[in-house]
């Protein structure tokens, strides 16, 4: 769709330019190359403007239709030379937009349409917008072709920056325009009814014709702001009125298929698809649009959502081919740095999608596991959208993944003492158990490097981490007000909306205490786990997270009391995700859109499923903080009372070996043993120790609370 409005605008350009010679001579010549630039006679064009600059040599008009009609007789291929003339008459002329303040300024708009129209085939997105408003403030006196190409770049560039309710809004306005112009023109055709012949009767047709083709432009656009706003109701009533119109077209398959996407109907969504006869369309040369490459990233998306990741990355990969194939056969234009953008069509310098095709990638890839392949993928995207707040928590999230070791020793309960035994030494009276032990605080992970290269590093991830904190809106203050920061789409800005924000904000600071507690730095995961608890609109899940790490910091503080109020388990109400399923970070009608992160579909094993096991945890390391304090006791009944909630098998070893201290503790030490080799916890036997309460020995390791280290997918939205 995007293409279709691009295709437009080089012949609004030179039409709405016309000049208004003082002379018959120039009207003749002035008509006479607006007839020869529309039947696309480009050199006659040139000729009767070469004629009409040697009459009138001050009109720099002349000059801007010149440097038009020679941009598209080189089929658009000089964006450069027509960019560096627009630039030279803008100084020509002394004006600014900044400066338009009147309606002296309207004539020179065609000037600042132009600009505009390059600025966004170059991905400036912010700058085009910041002048089309310009030209919006004085639509009044354009005339009313010229003032519908100005409206439907604007919504363009509206919903590319993820504005839909401003898009709307220009949408409704273009409706009234386009329905009131139809008016007119079959009022003054009635009024010259006497004067009917062949050529009334086509321009009627004609006009007809081209009011249609607006109308269904305008449902589409409807349908992508609709999509945006996650609106199905309303998107339901207009995809209705696009497959009126634009029938089967590939376009209007694509928006029903994300509609589809959008209502969890993921079968309908694919057979939408697959019916969509992508051979009939023109092809990216003409549109700037690859087709082949959308359709194997929605279907990627699709994949994604139904979680079947694998073939979800299969999809991607194709599209990223096709991607790849297309900017092949572009070529990569000038090898001169000042005509980096000339040598092809100017439409074509949007067909790229790489980035959001790897970012795509690296979302799936860090879900199926693969962290260190995800980093790669997502490190090359933030080269490009480095002001996405969110693309900065996924590459934290792929080093926190890549670093937080084997899964089956940290997430489930092992079924053997692998986790608990490091060695035997000795035979017979002198056999001794080696227990492992589980402190891994104030470890290093980059080996003397900077922590600003980007490897997948837990240091790497706290700079991530403080970028996206960074990028993120104030609270709730002008949640729109960077709209399109950088270029492209939702990838490219801070285009959260309040409730995205704040949701991803509480990610980002859970991830950062955790960051922290890795790197040893405990007081800024404590003041992470404050601010992460402090948020209004918490999720469950993260508020577990925000006491259990507020209170491994305070351990490692020496602050054991604070801990305990952290760790009592009617702090947990509620471990549910909080985000709504059908949240999404993109959503374009053509597939840019990025896969729903919130499936739901599976429930990650390393993360308490229930409020029952997340108070377990609660009360496993509730009875490590009574440890520190020597209240064995009080350890011995949290122990025994988390293990009655769960299944024997699963028990983390931690809690295995903080039984095992209270048994030494205790001077059971043959129960002590026969915990170890049973891994699992057994009924506590009074003896004559219990009575004397004198410990057996101190542990050379001091047992810190049971860390979750692997809360990648609990983080995600």
């Amino acid at each position: 769709m995007a293409a279709d409005k691009a295709a437009d605008q080089g012949t609004e350009k030179h039409e709405g330019a016309g000049t208004s010679g003082i002379t018959d001579q120039e009207k003749e010549l002035s008509s006479s190359a607006l007839q020869a630039f529309l039947a696309g006679n480009y050199d006659a064009c040139l000729q009767h403007l070469n004629t009409l600059q040697d009459i009138n040599k001050d009109d720099y008009k002349i000059t801007l239709n010149t440097a038009v009609a020679e941009f598209c007789k080189s089929n658009q291929t000089t964006t450069d030379n027509l960019r560096q003339t627009l630039n030279q008459l803008k100084n020509q002329v002394h004006s600014a937009v900044e400066e338009m303040d009147g309606l002296d300024d309207v004539e020179n708009s065609m000037l600042y349409y132009n600009q505009a129209v390059i600025l966004y085939h170059l991905r400036q997105y912010t700058e085009a917008i910041s002048v089309g408003e310009k030209l919006y403030q004085f639509i009044e006196p354009f005339e009313e072709k010229f003032a519908q190409a100005v409206c439907f770049l604007l919504v363009d560039l509206y919903l590319l920056t993820y504005q839909a309710e401003k898009a709307l809004h220009l949408l409704a306005v273009l409706e009234k325009m386009i329905s009131q112009g139809n008016n007119n023109s079959k009022n003054g055709k009635n009024e010259s009814g006497n004067n009917t012949n062949k050529d009334s009767s086509n321009q009627k047709a004609e006009s007809g014709a081209l009011v249609e083709v607006a109308k269904s432009k305008i449902h589409q656009y409807k349908v992508r702001a609709y999509i945006q706003m996650k609106s199905l109701k309303a998107c339901k009533r207009e995809i209705k009125s696009v497959m009126n119109t634009a029938g089967n077209s590939a376009p209007s398959l694509f928006l029903k298929s994300n509609f589809e996407y959008l209502r969890g109907n993921y079968r309908k969504a694919v057979k939408l698809l697959n019916s969509a006869n992508i051979a009939e369309h023109p092809g990216f040369m003409k549109t700037g649009e690859c087709l082949r490459c959308m359709f194997w990233n929605n279907l990627g998306c699709i994949h994604f959502a139904m979680g079947k990741h694998n073939l979800g990355i299969f999809y991607f990969k194709k599209a990223l081919q096709e991607n790849d194939n297309a900017c092949a056969q572009l070529g990569t234009g000038s090898s001169d740095p000042g005509k980096k953008f000339s040598g092809r069509p100017m439409c074509t310098l949007l067909t790229n999608k790489r980035y959001e095709l790897l970012y795509n990638c690296g979302i799936q890839l860090l879900h199926i596991g693969r962290p260190l392949a995800a980093f790669e993928c997502l490190i090359e995207a933030v080269q490009v959208y480095h002001s996405n707040p969110r693309l900065w928590l996924r590459i934290a999230e792929c080093c926190i993944a890549a670093n937080k070791g084997t899964s089956e020793q940290e997430t489930k309960g092992l079924p053997s003492k692998k986790g608990i035994v490091q060695s035997i030494v000795g035979q017979g009276y002198h056999r001794k158990i080696v227990l492992a032990s589980q402190s891994i605080q104030n470890v290093v992970y980059n080996d003397g490097q900077s922590s600003a290269i980007p490897v997948a590093s837990m240091e790497f991830a706290a700079i991530c981490l403080r970028n996206a904190l960074l990028l993120l809106p104030e609270d709730q203050q002008e949640p729109k007000q960077e709209n399109g920061s950088k270029t492209s789409n939702p990838l490219g800005g801070n285009t959260e909306n309040s409730e995205s924000s704040e949701a991803c904000r509480c990610s980002i600071l859970a991830c950062s205490a955790y960051v922290a507690l890795a790197l040893g730095d405990n007081l800024m995961a404590l003041n992470h786990a404050d601010k992460l608890l402090q948020q209004p609109k918490l999720s469950g899940s993260l508020k577990f997270l925000g006491h259990l790490y507020a209170a491994e910091a305070l351990i490692s503080l020496d602050r054991i009391s604070d801990a305990i109020t952290h760790l009592n388990p009617e702090n947990v109400t509620d471990v549910s995700l909080g985000i709504s399923s059908n949240e999404q970070d993109q959503g374009s009608d053509k597939g840019e859109n990025e896969a729903m992160e919130s499936s739901g579909k599976q429930t990650p094993q390393c993360y308490p499923s229930s409020v029952t096991s997340a108070r377990t945890m609660m009360l496993f390391n509730l009875g490590s903080a009574y440890c520190l304090r020597s209240e064995y006791d009080k350890a011995r009944k949290c122990l025994h009372q988390a293990a009655s909630l769960i299944h024997p098998k699963e028990i983390p070893p931690e809690a295995i070996l903080l039984a095992v201290y209270l048994e030494l503790q205790n001077g059971n030490t043959q129960l002590a043993l026969q915990i170890i080799k049973r891994n699992q916890l057994l009924p506590s036997v009074k003896t004559l120790s219990d009575m004397r309460k004198k410990p057996v020995f101190q542990p050379v390791h001091s047992l810190q609370p049971i860390q979750m280290p692997a809360f990648t997918t609990v983080q995600r939205k």
